[in-house]
């Protein structure tokens, strides 16, 4: 069941959704050759902690999961698609020429925006830029074309004509979603969808809006973490993310953006 969102609790999402957005920017600003994933990990929590806020995906467990997720940054590199494990045994080093996703999840006063960019490690080549900008080009082409009483299929419709202009592969497997009272609500929003099909966009509908494109194989695989999913080629993967509400005043608001 869809979890409709009241106007004062859009409102709390909003101000939340600022407070995300200058976190994620500030943690993407770290990204550099020779830096730690678990370092990223470790500044999200601090920004977090002294923002008064909590960290969403640090501790959940989603349906059918081993264990809960270990930290509040997800960060995937290269073939990673999602959900890159920052720490531990799974903490790694970056390096000159690498993409990577950064995957955030913010709890204010009780409701969770999500929101994640990918970025370049220093220079990277020509393929893997126009990867991320195609990505992002994605993401905002989706938001435009939400309408009040259009459909979540306009949404992935939007992303597939990206990612054909490009030539670069849509993960299927994987998806948008709503998000306020949990990190993974219904609706389920695919990236690759008929305009006109799916549940309707109405008032008070908050969700995730995420493509994930490939340089490569469409195909996914998951880790044995139980966590990370990596393409099945090995392919570079980019993905980005924004935090979308459909307003009781007819208007699309992105609440992750500054």
């Amino acid at each position: 069941m869809i979890k409709y969102k009241t106007e004062e609790e859009i409102a709390i999402m909003r101000e939340g959704g600022k407070i995300h957005a200058k976190i994620l920017k500030e943690v993407a600003k770290k990204v550099k050759p020779g830096v730690k994933t678990s370092e990223l990990n470790s500044y999200a929590e601090q920004l977090i902690d002294e923002a008064g806020c909590t960290a969403s995906f640090l501790g959940y467990a989603p349906k059918g999961a081993r264990e809960a997720f270990p930290a509040a940054l997800c960060v995937s590199i290269n073939e990673e698609i999602v959900h890159g494990i920052p720490n531990g045994d799974e903490d790694r080093i970056l390096f000159e020429g690498d993409i990577v996703s950064l995957d955030l999840g913010v709890t204010y006063q009780g409701l969770i925006t999500d929101a994640a960019v990918t970025v370049p490690v220093g220079k990277v080549s020509d393929d893997a830029a126009t990867l991320i900008r195609a990505t992002h080009e994605a993401l905002e082409a989706a938001i435009k074309a939400m309408r009040p009483r259009g459909h979540i299929g306009d949404i992935g419709d939007a992303v597939m004509r990206i990612a054909m202009k490009y030539g670069f592969g849509i993960i299927e497997g994987l998806s948008g979603h709503g998000v306020g009272y949990s990190v993974h609500e219904e609706p389920f929003v695919p990236n690759k969808a008929k305009r006109g099909e799916g549940p309707e966009l109405k008032a008070g509908l908050v969700i995730a809006i995420e493509p994930m494109l490939s340089a490569g194989s469409r195909d996914i695989k998951l880790l044995k973490n139980g966590y990370t999913f990596i393409t099945r080629d090995k392919s570079l993967s980019a993905h980005f993310e924004h935090t979308v509400v459909v307003g009781y005043d007819g208007k699309i608001e992105v609440l992750t953006k500054l």
